[in-house]
């Protein structure tokens, strides 16, 4: 456990959302163009609708996402097995996501109104870019024992059912004064987790760790800078 707490503080130098449901899910396949490695995708929206983008992509590429139209819509990114853990939350982070995928299989990149927007049953129309770097996309129809254990390490990070928590301090801008972050530890074997660190801003933030070293985390371009070091006392529970 030491020796996982320690490559995690350092992984927060690098830098869990809620789960999101609706009745009405459109489910839609992104398709890249022959040598291309992203698309941009025209749509509309109608209330609390949902619709689902879903692509294929490997562990270790980048996934970026980036959103405009209506300012009541909003995107998420979420994992392969996800039953709506997600690993980018626009309605907390913003329009435009990077985002290194933690394993191989199929994303989603979920679109939906909140508000009025969606009470109402308002028409948006939005462009979405989505782009995958780092390698063509990997087709391969199941995930592998390391893959699935990201998966399922993320999942239960998603329902907050962590090993171990804790504290460290840190702060939202540098030169700014240092406070208490809490974090969770969800392990899945091996050197696998996926660690939640809750800012003190109140937004969440997932990290992900393969054979003790981290390997990705959740990212937006609403985050700035935020800045974390290590305790020399560390207590989890």
């Amino acid at each position: 456990m030491r020796t996982f707490l320690s490559c995690f503080f350092t992984a927060l130098a690098l830098v869990a959302a809620p789960s999101f449901a609706q009745s009405d899910i459109v489910k839609r396949p992104v398709q890249f163009a022959k040598g291309k490695s992203g698309a941009t995708i025209k749509g509309s929206i109608t209330g609390d609708q949902t619709v689902d983008y879903t692509l294929r992509a490997a562990a270790g590429q980048t996934m970026t996402v980036k959103l405009s139209g209506g300012s009541s819509v909003y995107h998420n990114v979420m994992p392969p097995g996800s039953t709506g853990e997600a690993l980018f939350v626009g309605s907390r982070d913003g329009n435009a996501s990077t985002t290194t995928l933690p394993a191989s299989g199929e994303y989603t990149v979920r679109v939906y109104q909140m508000g009025n927007a969606a009470s109402s049953g308002k028409r948006s129309n939005f462009t979405l870019d989505v782009a995958i770097a780092g390698g063509a996309p990997k087709a391969a129809s199941t995930l592998s024992a390391e893959d699935d254990k990201m998966v399922e390490a993320a999942g239960r990070a998603g329902d907050a059912k962590f090993n171990a928590t804790g504290r460290i301090p840190c702060a939202k801008d540098k030169g700014q004064p240092m406070g208490q972050c809490e974090f969770g530890v969800a392990r899945a074997g091996g050197g696998t987790a996926a660690v939640v660190v809750t800012r003190l801003d109140g937004r969440k933030r997932l990290i992900y760790f393969k054979a003790g070293k981290a390997v990705g985390a959740d990212l937006s371009q609403a985050d700035g800078t935020w800045i974390s070091r290590p305790a020399r006392k560390r207590t989890c529970s």
